[in-house]
């Protein structure tokens, strides 16, 4: 973890899907099924026994240890993205096929395994920039 002064924080991160995203964090400690998790709809997670049950991830950036589920979640997420409810990035600990698939196919920013315990240094709702050209994480 590099820090710049008072300004900001970096954390470098493996890359997944390029681009870069900015959004308030959403934060889970438990894996999350696209397919039949959340509602491509509205964005919202749809599994009442989900932590992050009736939230919305869009706009977000979405932190999570990672996916679970049938591979059509790939496709939950880029659907989400055509009707533009899908986070603005997600970080994951350890990314897994289903959940790197749809962000590829979506274009949505993702970076996996974190150089710092990102869980810990992250707090709910605090606003953080994915740079996923450069495989870093910064806040502030």
């Amino acid at each position: 973890m590099k820090m710049y002064g008072d300004d900001f924080v970096e954390v470098k991160c493996r890359i997944i899907s390029r681009g870069t995203g900015r959004g308030h964090v959403m934060i889970s400690d438990e894996p999350i099924s696209f397919l039949g998790g959340v509602d491509p709809e509205t964005g919202r997670v749809s599994d009442p026994k989900h932590p992050l049950h009736g939230r919305s991830m869009k706009g977000r950036v979405l932190v999570i240890p990672g996916g679970r589920g049938s591979t059509v979640g790939s496709y939950v997420i880029f659907q989400m993205a055509k009707n533009e409810t899908a986070p603005a990035a997600i970080i994951c600990l350890n990314a897994e096929p289903i959940i790197a698939t749809g962000a590829i196919m979506a274009g949505i920013p993702m970076v996996d395994r974190p150089e710092e315990d990102i869980m810990e240094v992250l707090h709910e709702s605090m606003e953080v920039e994915v740079d996923a050209e450069k495989g870093i994480i910064r806040f502030s």
